[in-house]
């Protein structure tokens, strides 16, 4: 039994107050949520570009992604047939409603959704069960969502989670605040000041409190970004969080959909290989660098094919196509893809399990 309490997210029961956090594109699928739920805690599958190894994704990528959720989330289930498993579905999909509503027709437990205010969130899934989650960073974003939930539908989030500084992929943060150059050294420092986050937290869990009494419930908080240790967890859930949730370590585990390749790369990552990049969509990423970043900076790639992935990405502007380049790295190609990471990506040293991954972080 480890030291925390269980997850209670309305109705559903999450053993281990861990979170897996959806990391696409190929990387959370079914064999990581699946064993993730498996342990007592709570999957998520990523919806971005899903269905990229179907055989008309090319041609049709919204039909082959919708299917390939359907599938997804049947062998998550065969591999936990009790867990809790859900999505994590940007807000900056394109057509973000209609995969909101399969995975609402499909019977997710969860969604979760970041890469945007979910504003509409509550009406996509209004009458069914499933427990609906926005993705904030900073107490302002807390009170714009619960507020904009509370006018338009008179209800709050079943649950929060906030993302800090140290996560993957695309954040949520300016390039400004998550880098500071040095003149004394080689590399790009990432600053983190912890007791400025901390207080963000603080800040987002007086927020909740709000609307909490107000609406007579419970929403749980679970804190995200750079989670890599039981010291972390343990520092987190101090403050006041009802769980954490975890990407990077769970990278590098036997389960993890991605091909032995990827999680290498994480392993051979040192700390100066973690870099803030820019999305062709505009956002800053936290990404490992490597030989196709250090291309596109002087010779951007021709995109001759739009997969319409994201709402605010310009074919005709952007430097290269970031699907293809996610696809790329999904498939092993790690040295010509993009390979979204936390900032602990360094700390991976070594192949695990699922199971090891939890009983550390939640084990007494």
């Amino acid at each position: 039994m480890g030291r925390y309490q269980p997850l209670k997210i309305g109705d559903l029961y999450v053993k281990n107050p861990v979170v897996q956090g959806g990391m696409g594109i190929g990387i959370s699928l079914s064999s990581l949520a699946g064993s993730v739920a498996k342990e007592g805690g709570l999957g998520l599958i990523s919806t971005a570009q899903i269905g990229f190894r179907e055989p008309d994704f090319d041609k049709h990528p919204k039909e082959a992604n919708l299917r390939a959720m359907e599938s997804e989330l049947e062998k998550a289930r065969k591999i936990a047939p009790e867990g809790v498993i859900g999505f994590n579905i940007m807000v900056a999909t394109k057509d973000y409603g209609d995969y909101v509503k399969k995975a609402v027709e499909i019977g997710a437990d969860v969604i979760v959704s970041g890469a945007g205010l979910p504003v509409n969130l509550p009406e996509y899934t209004a009458g069914s069960r499933v427990k609906i989650a926005a993705i904030v960073s900073s107490p302002k974003s807390a009170s714009v969502i619960c507020k904009m939930w509370d006018r338009k539908y008179q209800r709050v989030p079943d649950f929060v989670v906030i993302e800090g500084p140290l996560a993957g992929g695309h954040l949520g943060f300016s390039k400004e605040e998550l880098t500071s150059f040095k003149a004394d050294r080689a590399n790009t420092d990432q600053v983190y000041d912890r007791d400025a986050y901390d207080k963000e937290i603080l800040g987002i869990l007086a927020v909740i409190e709000k609307f909490q009494n107000q609406y007579g419930c419970r929403i749980p908080v679970i804190s995200a970004g750079g989670i890599f240790s039981k010291e972390d967890m343990a520092h987190h859930m101090d403050l006041g969080v009802d769980g954490v949730q975890v990407g990077t370590r769970f990278v590098t585990t036997k389960e993890c959909d991605a091909p032995i390749s990827y999680k290498d790369a994480y392993i051979r990552a040192k700390k100066e290989d973690i870099i803030i990049v820019k999305s062709p969509v505009g956002m800053p990423g936290r990404a490992i660098r490597n030989a196709f970043l250090d291309k596109i900076k002087k010779d951007p790639e021709k995109i001759t094919h739009c997969f319409r992935c994201l709402e605010h990405c310009d074919p005709a502007t952007a430097p290269y196509c970031i699907t293809m380049a996610l696809i790329r790295a999904a498939l092993g190609q790690t040295d010509n893809g993009l390979l979204f990471c936390g900032y602990n990506a360094f700390r991976c040293n070594q192949i695990e399990t699922v199971a090891d991954v939890i009983a550390d972080l939640c084990g007494s």
